[in-house]
């Protein structure tokens, strides 16, 4: 069993006095599908969670991090040391229905939570975590905890939070070692939209904050898989009037529509799984070549429907400091990632032209059709959080809708 890593001296969360000095006990658990038993002390949300565990590298953005429907299913490890010191904000808020369960199952921090020192905190992340039932481990060498990640690729895992510091861990143990593999799992019905509804918000401005498009030049529909808000923004950036619907749409639904062009968010859980009921709707809009722009699970569905095969990753990519190669433009960008599939590029049919590449690991980023107006890419091009590098793509996107109209 691991020991805990430090204890701020006077810290309130399960001490056990020993004449005079406080010995410090665990308050929370993370185990191990492999049993490993991590002690720590427990932020967030009281109880137990499963999920499998992630690491995330992005120094910055916790909130929208946490917010993401991409990560369902997962407990999120933070590398960077100091995740909770700017508080929360209503407006770092990815999900479009925060009114849902999250889908984050647990997060990991190596430091404890500090009272927030930023200008737009409007709420304690201790609090925030409460709040959203996230339960929350802290004070583990989490760099350690990564490595174990990256040698042994992602484990499923508990993580309890309980006060009082009194765990059945074997029970714990039994119940990781039950869990079932990430693949094989549609977790989309638990992150998509309930119904159809229609988005105009633009993004954020200093001094005005979120704007409305109110001109739209174009009507795309986004099949939510587990879309991101800043997705929606960035295309209402661009004239877009944006409709919503349900990641189980048919593709008489989408057409009924009569949208200009169509997008395939991101999304969460096992590509194919989810596949079994997405991919004859695109099949069916590639067919009626309606221009077509995926991201993440998105671009895996696409590359589904055209005949590809996708694959679980050993680790996984999870950061805002990835570097992709975009073979259009010959530029290296620096992008967001999040996505523990992949697209095998040896399976791609002949008129899927892979366009990205991620430059640590060789794997496929990117695609276009030649006989078809698609395309899509495995990162997060509207990044939140992130560098905008990849902003480009949604002007792509409506040039290909315009080129298409005309």
């Amino acid at each position: 069993m691991a020991t805990l890593q430090d204890q701020t001296p006077g810290h309130s969360q399960g001490a056990t006095d020993h004449g005079g000095w406080a010995e410090p006990r665990a308050t929370a658990l993370l185990v191990l599908a492999d049993g490993t038993v991590l002690e720590g002390f427990g932020v967030g949300a009281e109880g137990s969670a499963t999920g499998e565990v992630c690491f995330n590298t992005a120094m910055t953005g916790y909130q929208e991090i946490l917010t993401d429907p991409s990560y369902a299913g997962q407990i999120i490890t933070f590398t960077f040391p100091h995740i909770g010191n700017v508080g929360v904000n209503d407006e770092d808020v990815e999900t479009v229905n925060m009114a849902a369960n999250s889908g984050v199952r647990g997060v990991i921090l190596h430091t404890a939570i500090t009272d927030p020192s930023n200008w737009r905190a409007a709420r304690h992340f201790d609090q925030w975590l409460k709040a959203r039932g996230i339960v929350g481990l802290a004070g583990i060498d989490t760099r350690a905890l990564t490595a174990l990640i990256r040698e042994r690729g992602m484990p499923n895992a508990v993580i309890a939070h309980s006060p009082d510091g009194v765990f059945d861990i074997e029970a714990l143990k039994q119940q990781a070692a039950a869990l079932p593999s990430m693949d094989g799992l549609d977790l989309v019905p638990m992150v998509t939209a309930a119904q159809r509804y229609s988005w105009d918000e633009t993004s954020w401005k200093w001094g005005q904050g979120f704007g409305r498009e109110e001109n739209p030049q174009r009507h795309v529909v986004a099949i939510d898989y587990g879309v991101k808000r800043n997705i929606l923004r960035l295309l209402a950036d661009r004239g877009c009037k944006v409709t919503v619907v349900p990641a189980t749409a048919t593709a008489e639904d989408v057409l009924a529509l009569k949208p200009d062009g169509v997008f395939l968010s991101n999304g969460p859980g096992d590509p194919a799984a989810t596949g079994e009921y997405s991919v004859p709707v695109i099949k069916e809009l590639l067919d009626r070549k309606v221009p077509t722009f995926g991201i993440c699970l998105g671009h895996q569905m696409l590359a589904l429907a055209v005949g590809a095969k996708t694959a679980k990753m050993h680790q996984g990519h999870h950061g805002a400091n990835h570097p992709v190669k975009d073979f259009t433009t010959d530029k290296v960008e620096i992008v967001s990632m999040n996505h523990g599939f992949a697209v095998d590029r040896d399976t791609l049919p002949a008129n899927a032209k892979e366009t990205h590449v991620s430059l640590f690991d060789g794997s496929n980023c990117g695609i276009a059709l030649t006989d078809r107006p698609a395309f899509s890419v495995q990162h997060h091009p509207e990044a939140s959080p992130g560098p905008q590098d990849s902003h480009y793509l949604f002007d792509r996107f409506v040039e290909m809708i315009d080129s298409h109209r005309r």
